[in-house]
């Protein structure tokens, strides 16, 4: 961070989601909402897989790290757009978006690779379904989230120390929401050829590695699937790895249009609504498309919920009269006593 005192910009002003004032307090309510439901969906699916017999599995292992990521990518951005939306003017300062970019960099590529993991999971499972829990054992699964992360790790490092090394001192308005690498290189006032040329190379072997790996992967499921001969076999196996193509297909769809579509000056509207699906939209689907896909989920859920109301037989039952106060007083009274 030494060359921090060679820059004369010290404050961003981020130039926001929308300029028209009459729609910042319905964004601000719409956001609000996705977040709430972002955070108490990925954190329930934590939880549920920590506590849930029936999801001590590789499968989920993995699922969980995914909705960690999310909650953490999530939140690395919504928040600060939340502010922005009710503040006079989005202002940041430089170490704030030094480090926003920090979080936003490693958790975005641990996404990429944990869905790369998942898939590598769906083909052992049911590729190779009686070595299974040989091949994915507890010290191949902790190896390959290691992996996830210090793959995350690398490129944030990478990432940053050259952004840190640039200087700004010209414009310091970001043409974007947040502090993403595109924007910031555009403000800089030294050379960004050695920047842009990691980015290129970085994010190319992120995405084209992930995403071949990926393909490769349901290749061989999609042929082991169609070689089976009970139309209930194929139905059970499509249902075990169709919520991850969908997480997989929305996340990738919205990455592949923000970074390999042709540059064009009046895409900016369109970057925007691409940046806010992979960074607000994608971490509160994903938790909803494995909750209302998964079976086993599901049922976890339920058993979850049965249990408490056997625990707590009084409780749940006067909390489902929409909350009768007088009920549920009365219980934690007796309880206390």
């Amino acid at each position: 961070m030494a060359s921090l005192n060679h820059s004369t910009v010290t404050m961003f002003i981020l130039e926001g989601l929308t300029d028209q004032p009459e729609l910042q307090v319905f964004l601000f309510i719409l956001f609000l909402g996705i977040y709430v439901v972002t955070v108490v969906g990925n954190l329930g699916m934590i939880l549920l897989i920590a506590i849930g017999p029936q999801l001590q599995s590789p499968m989920y292992y993995f699922l969980s790290n995914l909705s960690f990521v999310d909650l953490c990518y999530s939140s690395a951005i919504t928040p600060k757009l939340l502010v922005n939306f009710v503040g006079d003017k989005n202002i940041t300062s430089y170490n704030d978006c030094m480090t926003q970019l920090f979080f936003f960099c490693f958790f975005i590529v641990s996404e990429c690779y944990m869905l790369t993991a998942m898939a590598y999971d769906r083909y052992v499972a049911i590729c190779r379904p009686l070595l299974y829990n040989v091949i994915m054992s507890p010290r191949v699964c902790s190896f390959l989230v290691m992996g996830v992360y210090t793959m995350g790790t690398f490129t944030t490092l990478v990432n940053t120390t050259c952004m840190v090394r640039l200087s700004f001192c010209g414009p310091n308005v970001i043409k974007h929401y947040f502090c993403d690498i595109i924007p910031l290189l555009k403000l800089s006032c030294s050379s960004t050829y050695l920047n842009e040329l990691l980015l290129m190379i970085i994010g190319t072997f992120n995405v084209f590695s992930t995403t071949v790996a990926i393909f490769i992967s349901y290749a061989f499921i999609l042929t082991s699937i169609l070689s089976i001969q009970s139309a209930e076999g194929r139905s059970k196996a499509f249902s075990t790895c169709s919520s991850h193509l969908a997480a997989v297909a929305i996340f990738y769809s919205t990455i592949i249009f923000m970074y390999l579509k042709p540059s064009s000056k009046n895409s900016m509207t369109q970057e925007k609504v691409a940046s806010v699906f992979y960074t607000t939209v994608i971490p509160m689907l994903n938790p909803l498309i494995y909750s209302l896909r998964n079976r086993d989920v599901k049922d976890s859920m339920r058993v979850t919920f049965q249990e408490k109301e056997l625990a707590y037989p009084v409780f749940w039952r006067e909390s489902r009269t929409l909350l009768d106060v007088d009920a549920i007083t009365s219980y934690l009274l007796v309880a206390r006593s």
